[in-house]
């Protein structure tokens, strides 16, 4: 039930036809784990926050330093040294009080991924590297949970949806992040965001994209990404949308997985 404060505090949502007071009690009701209180995790945040999601819970060991802020827009210049999780606590607390906050000041890993999953609806990974992102995406196909996935680049990111323990229209399973890159390139092919240099404005957008494709998922307007890439190149302000199919070969939810449990991330 929305009090006259919050019919107030979301009045453009309410008076959006997709969304109405339905919707806005549905996002009022949801549970989100978003990984990461980093570049995408931050605005994520923030717009999840501003849009009443019920309990908004966050997973990150690390501290504020000076050289996130150029980026990581839910941490300002006092928060330097201080746990990201108390950062975005404080933030999140002054946009919205009627958002319970979760802070989980710990590193994600394969001995506690299932038990952090089990106590939410959705989940959201702005994490910055591949093994991290194979892991919340075995985690949330064992845990049944929605995934929403993003990364990003130097000028480039993407974005994508995964149910892949759930069947689309045509009764055939939808795909895995495995589906869609089947192996993560070798180490040290890659280089970090601390070595090649990230555009903040662009963690801005994907972050900010990434709350949308969450609020759409939790009120149920629109076509979401599942089975589908969302990707952008901010040097020539493109967005490029590619299609992909679930891969009978994959481990996970194909003809004969091998994946049952997060063993192999330990």
């Amino acid at each position: 039930m929305l009090s006259p404060d919050e019919l107030e505090r979301y009045a453009r949502h309410i008076v959006l036809r997709e969304v109405g007071g339905q919707g806005q009690a549905a996002l009022q009701v949801a549970k989100v784990l978003v990984v990461g209180a980093g570049g995408l995790g931050a605005p994520a945040l923030m717009y999840l926050a501003a849009a009443g999601i019920g309990t908004l819970g966050v997973v990150d060991d690390d501290e504020v330093s000076l050289s996130n802020l150029q980026r990581q827009i839910i941490h300002a210049t006092p928060d330097v040294g201080a746990l990201k999780v108390d950062s975005a606590a404080a933030k999140i607390h002054a946009l919205n009080p009627h958002v319970k906050f979760v802070g989980h000041a710990t590193r994600l890993d394969a001995s506690n991924a299932m038990a952090l999953l089990s106590g939410y609806d959705l989940v959201l990974d702005g994490s910055d590297n591949f093994a991290t992102r194979y892991l919340v995406s075995d985690a949330c196909y064992l845990a049944r949970k929605p995934l929403i996935s993003a990364a990003l680049g130097i000028f480039d990111g993407s974005l994508t949806t995964l149910r892949a323990h759930e069947k689309n229209a045509a009764g055939v399973l939808n795909p895995t992040y495995r589906c869609l890159f089947p192996d993560a390139p070798p180490p040290g092919t890659v280089p970090s965001c601390q070595e090649a240099g990230v555009m903040g404005a662009l963690a801005g957008v994907l972050g900010s994209m990434m709350a949308l494709e969450a609020i759409r998922e939790i009120t149920g307007f629109g076509e979401g990404l599942v089975g589908r890439l969302l990707m952008m190149d901010a040097r020539a302000m493109r967005f490029e949308t590619l299609r992909y199919a679930r891969d009978p070969a994959n481990p996970l939810n194909g003809d004969t997985p091998t994946i049952h449990d997060l063993s192999a991330h330990r």
